[in-house]
C-alpha cells in the first residue's frame, strides 16, 4: 500500500487517477467480503473460501506485469480486489474463534503482522532507493504467493449452524449500536484516506527520498506493537469506548500537525500517533463488533466492520483526498482530514451518551 500508489504517481498519473484506482478497491471491499462472508457462515465454507480468495488473487496480480495504462489498471484492481479484499475478515475471524475466552489478546497475534510490514516498509524503501519502482509489482506477487502457500494450514474453524442465519444476519443488522458505531468508524477510516493515498506523494514533494518514507511508515508500524503486544492488558484497564474516543482525538491531532509541518523530526513523531489512530482503534472495532455478533454471524460481522471501514471509509477518503490534492495540495488535505477526524470522534461521543 505505500508504495503501490507512488508506482501509479510514476506512471504519470494524476492525484484525481491515483484517487480513482484507490477507491475502486475501497468500492469492491464494500461489496466482496459481504457476499462471500454470509456464504461463508450460511454453509459452512469459511476455509474453502479463504483459500480460493488467496490463490485466485495472486494469479490476477500477475496481470499487472502487462499494462501501464489507467483503464486496464482499473480494471485489473476492480478483479484483484474482489478475491483478495476478503481476506483480512475471514483471518480475523479464523483468529477470534482461536482464541476463544482470550479475545482480548489479539493484538499479540495481530502484531506479527505489524512486524511484516515494518520489516517491509523499511527494506522497500532501500531498494526502491536503487532499483526502479516497478520491482514491487514482482514482490508483491512473490509474497502473496508465500502468503496463500501459509493460509492452507489455517484451521478449519466452523460458523455456527446453517439454518438461523438469515435471522441472525437480519438481528445484527438492525441493531443501534451496530449502526452508530460503524457510522462514526466510517468518518475514522475515511480521515485516513489522505494518508494512505497521499502521505508518500506528500514527503517526496517535501523533497525526501524513498529510504525516508520507508523509515516514516515503520516508524507508524513499531507505534502500533506496544499496543499489540499490551492489547491485554490494555483492554482490561480502559474500556473499548474509552479507546474509541482517545483514537479519535489522536487522530485529529495528527493530521493536523501534517497540514502545519515541515520538520523531519515532527513528521516522524506525529508517525507514533499511529498506535492509537490504527493500532488500538482496530482492536477496539474487532472486540466491539465481536461482542454484538452472535456464533452465527462472526464472519459477516468483522466482514460489515471491515467493508464500512476500509471499504466505504477508505473508498469516500480516497476519492475526497484525490480532488482536495488536485484543487488545495496535500497541506490543505490533512487539514480537511483531520476535520472528518473531529467529526467521526463528536458523532461517538453523542451517540454513547444516548445510548
Amino acid at each position: 500500500m505505500p508504495y503501490f500508489n507512488l508506482y501509479c504517481y510514476h506512471l504519470g498519473f494524476t492525484g484525481f487517477q491515483i484517487g480513482v484506482i484507490s477507491a475502486s478497491r475501497s468500492v469492491v471491499m464494500v461489496l466482496s467480503p459481504l457476499l462471500l462472508s454470509a456464504l461463508a457462515d450460511r454453509f459452512q465454507a469459511r476455509k474453502s473460501i479463504y483459500l480460493s480468495c488467496h490463490f485466485i488473487s495472486a494469479g490476477i496480480w500477475c496481470i499487472y506485469l502487462f499494462t501501464s495504462d489507467f483503464m486496464p489498471m482499473l480494471a485489473v484492481t476492480v478483479c484483484y480486489t474482489i478475491f483478495y479484499s476478503p481476506i483480512i475478515s475471514f483471518l480475523e475471524a479464523f483468529t477470534i474463534d482461536i482464541l476463544g475466552s482470550m479475545k482480548k489478546s489479539y493484538g499479540s497475534i495481530r502484531v506479527w503482522g505489524t512486524i511484516a510490514f515494518i520489516m517491509t516498509v523499511f527494506i522497500l524503501g532501500k531498494v526502491l532507493d536503487i532499483y526502479p519502482i516497478r520491482i514491487i509489482l514482482l514482490l508483491i506477487l512473490a509474497g502473496s504467493v508465500i502468503q496463500a502457500i501459509f493460509a492452507v494450514k489455517i484451521p478449519d474453524m466452523k460458523s455456527g449452524n446453517c439454518n438461523p442465519f438469515l435471522s441472525e444476519a437480519i438481528i445484527l443488522l438492525k441493531k443501534n449500536r451496530v449502526i452508530f458505531f460503524l457510522s462514526s468508524a466510517f468518518l475514522m477510516l475515511a480521515s485516513h484516506g489522505a494518508y494512505y493515498g497521499f502521505f508518500s506523494i506528500h514527503l517526496e514533494s517535501l523533497g525526501y527520498d524513498r529510504t525516508f518514507t520507508g523509515i516514516a511508515w515503520a516508524i507508524a508500524s513499531i507505534a502500533e506493537i506496544a499496543v499489540m503486544i499490551n492489547s491485554d492488558r490494555i483492554f482490561k484497564r480502559f474500556s473499548i469506548e474509552t479507546i474509541i474516543t482517545a483514537a479519535f482525538i489522536t487522530a485529529t491531532a495528527r493530521w493536523l500537525t501534517l497540514s502545519l509541518v515541515k520538520s523531519p523530526v515532527l513528521i516522524l513523531i506525529s508517525q507514533t500517533s499511529h498506535a492509537l489512530t490504527y493500532g488500538a482503534f482496530h482492536i477496539a472495532s474487532i472486540l466491539y463488533i465481536d461482542s454484538m455478533t452472535s456464533d452465527e454471524t462472526k464472519t459477516l460481522g468483522q466482514s460489515l466492520n471491515n467493508a464500512v471501514t476500509y471499504g466505504f471509509g477508505l473508498m469516500v477518503g480516497f476519492f475526497l483526498s484525490g480532488w482536495v490534492y488536485e484543487q488545495a495540495g496535500s497541506f490543505a488535505l490533512f487539514a480537511f482530514s483531520s476535520i472528518i477526524a473531529l467529526s467521526g470522534g463528536i458523532f461517538f461521543r453523542i451517540f454513547k451518551a444516548a445510548d
